[in-house]
């Protein structure tokens, strides 16, 4: 079956020189890895090779490895795949494309975006081949087209994170208060008296995973912790809510922190003396350090990216991830608690 860029004898959409230039900057700076990570994939490169390549880089990454001309060459050597990607010497070239990994964002969101052209083509011609050869409803055939378009709408870039005030979007006048702490806390504490005389609070490193059934309120516990930490002690908290958007969440926050009934909030029934209350608190929570980022399919690459540069940009106190099952895995398992189990870790 010839395809649409045969049929308009065309080659797809794609910038060799900004793959080049990704993974050159990357070999200058690691943390260039990181910026390229928040916009795109491995599998955005156009070129085979390149994929092989940032897959090698994100190896070396993970196993908190050096990416340098060294390492990289006896990785890939390690992997049988070094004269593949054309051998030493396409890697030193690489080194030589740019002098600088300052642009490194910017020649990400052009690979991205070319990637997602090319989907755009192949998703074309798929639902030009299927109208064609399927003996199909009309109805199931637009579902059919509707489906794969949103697909590839899915994989756009993601918004970053989105600060709690921007949020709210109104200005209030900032309300500052004070925590005294008079407990023996060594870690961040939790706002739970009980729990923190149990764990000290929350210690750097520490993975805390919150378990229960549905309905229990697991989400309102988490989203407990982050307003402490964020409003209460004014340390940065990132929340990545994977099920929730973030306007459902700035609307419990609110109302957890007003101490207002949410559901009458979100029915329009506001008592004349909740308004005060609501004001008040929104005023708290736009200034609190609190980002939040509602990304669906979300993989942990992509997430530690994003932790990352908002601790580089901001500092980080506290990560909440809400929540664990709706997680990509790197790889592919024969079980979902297998994905889960490798989540955690």
């Amino acid at each position: 079956m010839a395809t649409i860029d045969e049929a308009l004898d065309k080659l797809p959409p794609q910038n060799l020189e900004a793959e080049q230039s990704i993974l050159g900057a990357i070999l200058l700076d690691n943390e260039a890895l990181l910026k390229s990570l928040e916009v795109m994939t491995a599998d955005d490169f156009y070129r085979n090779t390149h994929r092989m390549i940032f897959n090698a880089m994100l190896e070396l990454f993970e196993k908190n490895e050096p990416i340098d001309l060294i390492t990289l060459t006896d990785h890939l050597r390690t992997k049988n795949k070094l004269e593949s990607i054309g051998g030493v010497s396409y890697l030193s070239s690489l080194v030589n494309v740019i002098p600088t990994s300052a642009n490194v964002r910017y020649h990400s969101k052009i690979v991205k975006e070319k990637a997602l052209m090319r989907n755009l083509i192949r998703s074309a011609t798929d639902i030009a081949t299927t109208v064609y050869e399927e003996n199909l409803p009309a109805d199931e055939l637009v579902d059919f087209a509707e489906k794969t378009i949103f697909e590839i709408s899915d994989k756009r870039i993601k918004a970053p994170f989105s600060r709690l005030k921007e949020i709210i979007k109104d200005s209030f006048e900032m309300i500052e208060q004070l925590y005294d702490r008079k407990e023996a806390i060594t870690g961040v504490p939790s706002g739970f008296r009980d729990l923190d005389e149990i764990t000290t609070g929350f210690q750097p490193g520490d993975l805390i995973i919150v378990g229960g059934r549905p309905s229990m309120g697991k989400t309102a516990f988490a989203l407990n912790l982050a307003q402490h930490v964020g409003v209460e002690l004014n340390e940065p908290v990132a929340i990545f809510s994977l099920e929730m958007s973030k306007k459902q969440l700035a609307l419990r926050m609110l109302c957890s922190e007003a101490m207002v009934d949410s559901n009458s909030v979100r029915k329009g029934f506001i008592r004349k003396e909740d308004w005060h209350k609501l004001t008040s608190a929104a005023g708290k929570l736009a200034e609190a350090p609190i980002f939040i980022d509602d990304a669906s399919n979300t993989s942990v690459l992509e997430m530690r990216a994003k932790a990352r540069r908002l601790k580089m940009e901001h500092g980080l106190s506290m990560v909440v991830v809400d929540y664990l099952q709706l997680m990509r895995g790197r790889g592919n398992f024969e079980r979902r608690e297998q994905e889960i189990s490798e989540i955690s870790r």
